[in-house]
């Protein structure tokens, strides 16, 4: 057993567990993150980032251009190395683990350019994410023996069945790059389900979708999180989706959260409201 494996979880203590869906109170939240920050030579682009997510919670972090958000991505994923604080991840530090790693643990993400396989069809972008799942040896597959072909059999119908979720079945053969914006919008987030995330971020998944699009996205973001039992956390520009999605919301101005609560309560505080909302709110 990996010695990672063999450590005990580290419990951080939480210091707003009101924010913590219901459903979740009583559990060890599944992502954790404490002071933490990140400096890129004399400028500190992130700094005193806390966050403790539920094991279903929907979460939401907003803020003007520049903010400090795809950062906080960054440093979640290990992208970045944070100069100061701790990420745990069901506990488990993810400190000096590669990105690969960090996914293996659990943390999946879609991007806000996407990163498709443009010249791969459409099922075998969410292939390429069940990888680390198929367990058939080199061998097996470079002689293509039974045991090859019926791990591709199995895993081939897995991923059209999470294409189903954004019914995008029809589209299993299309190269990815001819989908249109929005729906290669959505297998970017299948592909990432592929890798049986216990967290998905989403890095402003409306994006380049109009409002009809971004109101189903909003209805399939709810399914995933029923349906899959995980914690997601998005990135959005897009308030209509934020505030009808999101149960918690964090507000972040100048890389330091600067208030955190319900829609309700974001929508209503003076300091988001002069930061980022502007002075008439949400409508």
């Amino acid at each position: 057993m990996p010695a990672d494996k063999k450590r005990r979880p580290v419990l951080v203590q939480v210091e707003t567990p009101n924010l913590i869906p219901e459903r979740d109170l009583g559990k060890m939240p599944v992502l954790q993150a404490e002071h933490l920050g990140i400096d890129f030579g004399g400028l500190t682009a992130v700094d005193d980032f806390n966050i403790a997510m539920g094991r279903t919670e929907i979460s939401g972090l907003i803020g003007p251009n520049g903010a400090g958000k795809t950062t906080i991505f960054n440093l979640l994923t290990n992208v970045y190395r944070p100069t100061r604080g701790t990420v745990l991840l069901d506990g488990y530090d993810t400190a000096g683990k590669s990105v690969a790693e960090v996914n293996h643990m659990g943390i999946a993400r879609t991007f806000q350019n996407i990163r498709l396989f443009s010249k791969m069809t459409v099922e075998e972008n969410v292939l390429v994410g069940f990888g680390s799942q198929m367990k058939t040896h080199l061998f097996a597959d470079m002689l293509r023996l039974p045991s090859h072909w019926r791990q591709e059999a199995e895993f081939r119908e897995k991923a059209r069945e999470l294409l189903d979720i954004f019914d995008m079945r029809r589209f299993a053969e299309t190269e990815a790059g001819n989908l249109p914006y929005g729906a290669q919008r959505r297998l970017e987030i299948l592909r990432a389900l592929a890798t049986s995330p216990k967290v998905l971020l989403l890095d402003e998944p409306a994006a380049g979708m109009n409002p009809a699009e971004t109101e189903e996205l909003m209805e399939n973001i709810q399914r995933i999180r029923d349906e899959f039992q995980i914690a997601i956390l998005l990135i959005e520009h897009d308030m209509s989706l934020v505030m009808g999605v999101c149960e918690v919301v964090g507000v972040l101005d100048y890389g330091r959260i600067i208030a955190k609560g319900t829609p309700e309560e974001i929508q209503n505080d003076p300091k988001v409201i002069e930061a980022y909302l502007g002075k008439q709110g949400v409508k």
